[in-house]
């Protein structure tokens, strides 16, 4: 459960996080911050939908669980909206869990709905959005198809980093999980491409130092 429910500093989050610059005043009004510890359920599946949910910090996880009992995760948030296909349904259709102490900007579902039917620039920047979130989930799907290692992590780093730079924001574990990598392939492969001189590794910063490695469209066979 959440900790606390506090008031948003609208200027501030409109500067940090553009995607909620749309929001009209009426919706502002109605938000409020809550904090979910590392671990904390902030809904289970089949839960009745009442809030809206958009990540300031931390990390939220859509997760669902499979016939043998392992934990499937289909979403990870660290910024914006999260559980969007939910916005429209009565329940939702997975667990949301804080992966680590979170904010999280909370809407009544009710009222986001209405400002999205009545408010017309709002209504198109959402949109906008999940249409973003939609070629976002096709490159890293894309990406997951390809077999190799090294081609997953270059393809990374140029569709998410700014010319051939990607600065991570989560531990390389995490970062290896969303690639499809075990923690041991990851750093092994990370430290061939670097002594190759394909990679420069700088903290948390990586950058392809010569032309990245071709990208070829392969079956969805995982590195081993």
């Amino acid at each position: 459960m959440a900790t606390n429910k506090l008031r948003p500093d609208w200027g501030r989050l409109t500067g940090s996080h553009p995607v909620l610059d749309a929001v009209p005043a009426r919706l502002r009004a109605s938000a409020c911050v809550q904090a979910f510890a590392q671990g904390a359920i902030v809904h289970r599946v089949g839960d009745r939908v009442r809030n809206v949910y958009a990540v300031l910090t931390g990390e939220l996880r859509l997760l669902r669980t499979s016939h043998e009992g392992r934990e499937i995760i289909l979403q990870r948030a660290r910024t914006g909206f999260v559980a969007e296909a939910s916005v429209q349904h009565r329940t939702y259709h997975c667990d949301i869990a804080a992966a680590v102490d979170s904010e999280v900007l909370a809407f009544p579902a009710k009222e986001f709905c209405d400002a999205l039917d009545r408010d017309r620039s709002f209504r198109t920047a959402w949109i906008e959005h999940l249409s973003r979130e939609l070629r976002l989930q096709r490159t890293r799907s894309e990406r997951l198809g390809l077999r190799g290692a090294a081609e997953r992590i270059c393809h990374c780093i140029e569709t998410e980093g700014v010319n051939g730079a990607l600065t991570l924001t989560q531990s390389r574990r995490a970062w290896g999980l969303e690639l499809g990598l075990t923690h041991e392939a990851l750093y092994r492969t990370l430290a061939r491409l670097q002594a190759s001189g394909r990679l420069v590794i700088s903290g948390s910063t990586l950058v392809l130092a010569r032309a990245p490695l071709a990208v070829s469209k392969q079956g969805a066979g995982g590195p081993t």
